[in-house]
């Protein structure tokens, strides 16, 4: 069988040819216009960034994308779904803000933003999973199920559970809704932490499991009202963490990072099967964490390239073997940890930096059933 084809640019670019030509280059040069988008909705997921993080991908990239898409007749728009966890991408209004203060807007990127799951984190479908082991289905935000085609644009760097988020990250975590997500992140259900409830009562409002319960307790020579989440009724759907202002529900209860990485192979071979996809990653500010931080660590490796391909587990595989060939950044996590005395080296760039991750699980539980394939031909573009 032929190996899948990936094809990689770096970043340099002669005088008068702005990078975001160069990816749009790089992307015809994949076969992006061998996909027919006449008339047809294109979803192009991507990540708008946590306010205060600045590692995301710039708006420039989403642009370049969307033309595109729009020379070929397609209808694009860009598109993510909500977070679990509390921060200013936590229902479709916060979300839509923080991606225009980010520099995502009909202006800036030649399309609309809808956001993938809804108003609250609940707009979802349940798909099958083709070849699941570990889904059987997977809770995916209506309006990316509701497109015709989808294109990933996803930032390549590193990330504290799964190692590294790419392409399969981008797509998996990133299509599930609030319960789809907290359904690959965990086994049990969330907690209250009773110092920073206010009583309020708006997580129970969210729960649809009348799982919420309000208790009166004496602190400080004060009867305060905190909230109590029953485990036997608690569906573990999240919702109550995307609810909560204060940050007083959490899940401490998450699965090992290997059972995280198979689920979300196996919740992008829902959102990839039976229609056209492309993806398309950049290997630039390679931070040691997610963008879902407000924060971003400085690179732990240099700016690589661009990348893409109809394969997303080769495209992980590709980025993933270039960074390994990269030589670590002294002044970043990553060569704060190689310098240090009781260092050990685990031969893997990804585990080096953030060592209680697992990443080639992913990669693995995607080629198994069917979503890709590891084997891949690099094909470099100048």
């Amino acid at each position: 069988m032929e190996k899948s084809k990936v094809y990689f640019t770096d970043f340099r670019t002669r005088l008068g040819v702005p990078l975001t030509t160069k990816l749009q280059k790089l992307i015809k040069k994949a076969g992006i216009g061998d996909i027919d988008m006449q008339g047809k909705f294109v979803a192009i997921k991507m990540h708008f960034g946590e306010l205060g993080n600045l590692a995301y991908l710039r708006p420039n990239y989403a642009k370049a994308v969307a033309d595109i898409v729009k020379e070929q007749g397609g209808l694009p728009f860009l598109t993510d779904c909500n977070t679990l966890y509390p921060g200013s991408r936590k229902h479709a209004l916060e979300h839509l803000d923080c991606a225009n203060l980010n520099g995502f807007n009909p202006t800036t990127t030649g399309c609309q933003i809808i956001i993938g799951d809804g108003l609250r984190g609940t707009d979802d479908v349940e798909v099958p999973v083709h070849g699941g082991e570990y889904c059987q289905t997977a809770l995916i935000g209506r309006a990316v199920m509701d497109a015709d085609i989808v294109i990933s644009l996803t930032h390549f760097k590193g990330h504290e559970q799964a190692g590294f988020g790419g392409c399969i990250k981008n797509i998996g975590m990133g299509c599930g809704s609030r319960a789809g997500k907290m359904l690959q992140h965990q086994s049990g259900h969330p907690h209250v932490i009773e110092d920073a409830c206010r009583g309020c009562r708006r997580c129970a409002t969210e729960c649809g499991s009348d799982a919420i319960a309000y208790l009166e307790k004496e602190v400080d020579g004060k009867t305060v009202t905190k909230a109590c989440i029953d485990p036997e009724l608690c569906k573990g759907c999240g919702r109550c963490i995307g609810a909560c202002a204060f940050d007083a529900i959490e899940n401490d209860n998450w699965d090992a990072p290997a059972l995280l990485g198979r689920r979300m192979a196996e919740y992008t071979q829902a959102v990839c099967y039976g229609r056209p996809t492309f993806h398309i990653s950049l290997i630039t500010d390679v931070s040691p964490n997610c963008d879902c931080h407000g924060e971003n660590d400085a690179p732990i490796l240099p700016d690589i390239g661009m990348l893409a391909s109809f394969d997303p587990v080769a495209l992980d595989q590709a980025c993933v073997d270039l960074c390994e060939k990269a030589a670590p950044i002294r002044n970043s996590q990553l060569g704060d940890n190689m310098a240090a005395a009781d260092f050990h080296d685990h031969g893997d760039v990804w585990l080096n930096s953030n060592p209680n991750t697992a990443w080639k699980e992913t990669l693995e539980q995607g080629e198994k059933i069917g979503l890709g394939s590891r084997d891949y031909k690099l094909v470099t573009m100048k």
